[in-house]
């Protein structure tokens, strides 16, 4: 049997042991995570070869190998958060589990929303409810910062808010649902007026619908038991199913973000090396990898058909006529079945 192969793999990850991805917890044997838009996926085996060489020329005489080492390689168009996890080894971390219960997001938002009163107090409404933390003299921390527009472009130095209001109390306005910041008295507000554009950099406060990865110099990528199944194809057109099985491979630290405002985007590479250990069928002798073929998906690739269920057939002549052939299914056994 001779095969081509032209297609890409679809490949999952399975626990060696049990771990923690985000806020789920995975135990050993488990499906950890599918990647089903690869672009490209590869197997590469090599070894060392040292030689015994001598006599006239110092010719090769004797050869040993030895150091073999099988890598796989998967190139992916898409990641998960779940994904970059398991590449970079980093900490999936959801609001539940941050400091405070929430993931402070960075927003940056301009607005024109601007209302200044005859006592040039400013006002500024905000999509969304803007984080900081209130206090007593010398304990506020500032996370607001107001910048007047000129053409699009900031021209004043950053200016500070008012939060002598507990940011608890904080609430939405009724009529639009935006939250009302001021500036802090004692700012320099004549060159804010009714309407201006301002640019405010702040963070907002998530309790769900948002994820953090932490990499830390400590943590790194796994073990896992990798099966990856893709088509091999004969000589006959017909595609074969074959799926490789590495039973521990140790996915590589690297990753590079590439971010450009042209050409193709980035990809993610996931780099795993091999190391030797039992399939989860044989545990006779270990492995570094295992590559299954299924030769055919029917019980006979020769089969031909001998009898048929339909009662009509054609002639030479193209007249459509009782076909004498005609064994319903299931006579044989004794049943009786109707054409």
């Amino acid at each position: 049997m001779k095969f081509g192969v032209r297609e890409i793999c679809d490949v999952v990850l399975k626990a060696k042991a049990a771990q923690k991805v985000g806020n789920k917890i995975f135990y050993k044997d488990e499906p950890v995570i599918y990647f089903d838009t690869l672009k490209t996926s590869s197997m590469e085996g090599a070894a060392t070869t040292v030689y015994a060489q001598g006599g006239k020329g110092n010719p090769r005489l004797v050869a040993w190998e030895g150091e073999r080492t099988v890598t796989f390689t998967m190139e992916d168009a898409l990641i998960s958060p779940e994904g970059f996890s398991i590449l970079s080894g980093a900490g999936l971390i959801a609001p539940s589990d941050a400091p405070g219960g929430t993931l402070k997001v960075h927003v940056t938002e301009r607005t024109a929303d601007v209302k200044k009163d005859v006592d040039g107090k400013v006002e500024i409404r905000l999509d969304q409810k803007p984080y900081y933390k209130s206090g007593t003299a010398g304990e506020e921390e500032e996370f607001v910062y107001v910048m007047l527009l000129d053409n699009g472009e900031v021209s004043t130095e950053p200016f500070l808010i008012d939060i002598s209001t507990r940011y608890e109390d904080l609430q939405a306005n009724p009529e639009d649902g935006s939250y009302s910041i001021y500036l802090r008295d004692g700012s320099d507000t004549d060159i804010f007026e009714d309407g201006c554009v301002v640019l405010v950099d702040y963070y907002t406060e998530k309790t769900a619908g948002a994820q953090q990865i932490n990499i830390t110099p400590d943590k790194f990528g796994g073990n896992y038991y990798l099966e990856a199944d893709t088509l091999f194809r004969d000589q006959n057109g017909v595609d074969m199913p074959a799926t490789f099985i590495i039973p521990n491979c140790k996915i590589q630290s690297n990753f590079t973000f590439t971010m450009a405002a042209s050409g193709d985007p980035s990809t993610f590479t996931f780099t795993m090396d091999a190391f030797p250990d039992y399939t989860r069928f044989d545990k006779t002798k270990k492995v570094l990898a295992s590559i299954q073929m299924l030769e055919t998906s029917v019980t006979n690739a020769d089969a031909i058909r001998d009898r048929t269920k339909s009662a009509k057939t054609l002639n030479d002549m193209g007249e459509l006529i009782d076909n004498p052939n005609f064994v319903p299914y299931g006579e044989e056994a004794g049943e009786t079945i109707e054409p």
